[in-house]
């Protein structure tokens, strides 16, 4: 029995490094996207149905720039980390540059998610 749980417990480490890190954000951004989206359906719900104001409430919330930053955080992480799997998928000599290619991919997210967080803090500065 000790056995089982060692095996299970080297399998769920943190072992380090690029990969290991962008496999758990990836795995946060797409249960983000299920968060934000079940919100977004269900106060659309609730506000159609029964004019409810807690409908209203989570519209605030997700509208909200405190929440719209993380939210675009890990959608854009979660997109330029798909597109990393797909062209390693697609092209498998380039596992062996697989570090390259996350450096590559916080290359291209961090200029995109700095764009998002400019207009986010510009809709704070301007009180929309």
């Amino acid at each position: 029995m000790a056995s089982k749980f060692q095996s299970w417990w080297q399998g769920v480490r943190y072992r380090g490094g690029g990969p290991m890190i962008t496999w758990m954000l990836h795995r946060i951004g797409g249960l983000a996207m299920v968060v934000f989206v079940g919100m977004h359906v269900f106060a659309s719900f609730l506000t159609q149905q029964f004019g409810s104001g807690l409908g209203t409430t989570l519209n605030l919330i997700y509208q909200s720039p405190y929440f719209q930053a993380p939210l675009y955080f890990f959608v854009i992480f979660h997109a330029l980390n798909g597109l990393r799997i797909i062209l390693l998928d697609t092209f498998p000599k380039l596992l062996e540059y697989q570090r390259e290619l996350i450096w590559l991919q916080w290359i291209v997210f961090i200029p995109i998610y700095g764009l998002a967080v400019f207009f986010i803090l510009a809709q704070i500065v301007s009180g929309e």
